[in-house]
């Protein structure tokens, strides 16, 4: 079948936040991550929703913010994930917090609990190890694929641990404190930022660790914004968000002009786009128009996710964004 596609005059929109805060025990990520939230909510309104697998942590500052809760507990499959945010957008989320991200790399159930299940149902040698990866790195993907097409700001909190790089017949390398998850998040994010033990919500923006250095991502537009080291507040929150709301405003669109786009879209910014442009224009849509820009929008969203799913590989030989460096590189 012929692909569609159209094209635009380059403008910047509205786009949404993927920040990352990494952070070791009492740094202040579940705090500076809410205080963040609470910022971009003064630019794009609407709920906070905080997906809590750490036995209930966020609820500890439910006197300080106003947000939904979701108890989240195992199995932490990022597929279990997935379903835990589709759950809040569909409840009227426009900012999630996810405390903590690290439980869908390492907790019972996880991508690492996955590949030993599967390692060991393609028979436990060493030549199926690089094999077991396809299931838990599909589900993976999958996982951030679909994040990508939600008009939706997200906080996303990695616990951090100290790191060592192995070679053999060398002493152990020092790496400095690094995320507990997959690398591929890294690529997704707008920023994300490294909280030290006791630093009390002031970021690390420069390190001379070398794991450090590749965990920290502070884009141009952003760098005035933490000059002076402040803390992670919402002044600073909803500076990010109005960077993020773009220089002009969201266009809008009849009913016909929705259905062509819907029908062209095959990526995921340009259908969270669409999805923006559809919510300014929904008041104007009418009542016969409505059902058919929403069937249009959902069947847009699954094939831009079949055709993620059917391009991910059968199997994988390279690991090292999802393996424990030789299971010993804690510090």
């Amino acid at each position: 079948m012929t692909r569609l596609f159209t094209h635009r005059r380059a403008t910047r929109g509205k786009t949404p936040l993927l920040v990352g805060i990494v952070g070791s025990s009492s740094s202040g990520k579940t705090f500076s991550a809410l205080r963040l939230a609470s910022g971009f909510q003064r630019v794009n309104p609407g709920e906070i929703f905080v997906i809590d697998t750490e036995a209930g942590r966020a609820l500890q500052y439910a006197k300080q913010f106003r947000f939904e809760h979701v108890p989240f507990g195992a199995p932490f499959g990022p597929l279990d994930y997935l379903g835990a945010i589709k759950y809040c957008v569909d409840n009227g989320a426009t900012n999630i917090v996810i405390d903590s991200m690290s439980h869908e790399h390492e907790g019972p159930g996880g991508v690492l609990e996955i590949h030993a299940v599967e390692h060991q149902r393609l028979g436990g040698s060493p030549k199926t190890q690089g094999f077991a990866w396809a299931k838990p790195k599909s589900e993976h993907r999958r996982l951030i694929n679909t994040i990508l097409q939600f008009n939706c700001n997200f906080i996303f909190c990695f616990r951090a641990k100290e790191k060592l790089k192995w070679e053999p017949g060398k002493n152990p390398e020092p790496q400095g404190f690094m995320a507990i998850g997959g690398g591929e998040w890294m690529y997704e994010m707008t920023a994300q930022c490294l909280l030290l033990p006791m630093s009390r919500g002031v970021p690390t923006w420069q390190s001379t660790m070398p794991g450090e250095k590749e965990t920290i991502k502070l884009p141009d537009q952003f760098e005035k914004m933490f000059e002076g080291k402040p803390q992670l507040t919402e002044d600073v929150g909803e500076a990010m968000a109005k960077w993020a709301a773009g220089d002009s405003a969201t266009p809008k669109m009849t009913a016909a002009e929705l259905l062509k786009e819907y029908a062209a879209v095959s990526e995921a910014s340009e259908l969270r786009r669409l999805s923006e442009i559809g919510r300014v224009s929904w008041a104007e849509l009418s009542k016969e128009d409505r059902p058919k820009v929403k069937a249009a929008s959902d069947l847009a969203a699954k094939r831009i996710e079949d055709a993620a799913k059917a391009l991910e590989p059968d199997s994988i030989t390279t690991t090292d964004e999802y393996e424990e460096p030789n299971a010993a590189a804690a510090g």
